[in-house]
């Protein structure tokens, strides 16, 4: 696996290339980077025994550059997508997304869809529905990361099927999550969610493969099951007993992963 460098728009990112073949773009999970989410789960690796895989360290995460603006994100976050394929040379590519980079997927599904073969929505299936509710939940946790605190995103994605964390347990996890992190670029990053809302309208207007993948007990389940009412590209697939935290982990997550790439070639 090497890991190289390029200029997107004048913001310096970094990505993992392994493999040969079909290109496949990997985009990890709020707070991640491809090392954590990708390379140590052993993800990266089961996919490059058939594919070249791209694992890109979105701005503001990882090796790559963190602005502090929030306009230095949003939309620019997805086109960076775009700006990779065009660096490497690749007219058209699979796109595989978890959680926040499954949110990025869907705003690429309207943005570009001609540069894509495939898309996986891991975890998260879009910025859909926004209301004033949704500014205000961006403002609070955006406000908790400048404090060093994740406290409303952790209980927002916890399942509701397991007891409550203790106030210590949220510090302690926050704490995980953002040791040796930029909690103001994460803010920015938050700050810029309305930037990336997609609609019904332009989901229903997919005609891109799509697969969307999801545990049993992560709360955006009822977000895909909704989704793929409206969405004939979309194939569902739930995996039994997986959270959002734990599914991008699990064997099966790879699995349906690779089949589904192999029919969409």
């Amino acid at each position: 696996m090497i890991a190289r460098h390029f200029d997107a728009g004048g913001v310096r990112l970094r990505y993992f290339e392994q493999g040969d073949g079909p290109t496949v773009v990997l985009l990890h999970c709020f707070a991640g980077d491809c090392q954590s989410q990708f390379v140590a789960t052993g993800f990266m690796a089961g996919l490059s025994l058939a594919h070249r895989v791209l694992g890109l360290d979105l701005r503001g995460h990882g090796g790559s550059d963190k602005p502090h603006d929030p306009a230095a994100y949003g939309a620019q976050m997805t086109r960076d997508v775009v700006r990779l394929l065009d660096h490497v040379g690749v007219e058209r590519a699979h796109v595989v997304g978890y959680s926040m980079g499954g949110h990025l997927v869907a705003h690429l599904l309207t943005l570009a869809p001609a540069r894509l073969v495939g898309a996986v929505l891991g975890g998260a299936c879009g910025r859909r529905r926004w209301t004033p509710a949704d500014d205000a939940r961006v403002a609070l946790e955006a406000d908790e990361l400048e404090r060093g605190s994740m406290r409303a995103q952790i209980l927002r994605l916890w399942p509701g099927d397991k007891p409550r964390p203790t106030e210590e347990a949220l510090a302690a996890r926050a704490q995980r999550y953002l040791a040796g992190k930029d909690p103001l670029a994460l803010a920015a990053v938050r700050r810029a969610n309305r930037a990336q809302v997609v609609t019904d309208a332009q989901m229903a207007a997919v005609r891109v493969p799509t697969l969307g993948i999801v545990g049993g007990r992560d709360p955006y389940l009822a977000d895909f099951r909704a989704l793929a009412a409206i969405m004939p590209a979309l194939q569902l697939h739930v995996i039994d007993d997986a959270t959002h935290a734990n599914a991008a982990a699990r064997p099966e997550f790879l699995a349906v992963v690779r089949a589904f790439i192999a029919a969409h070639r």
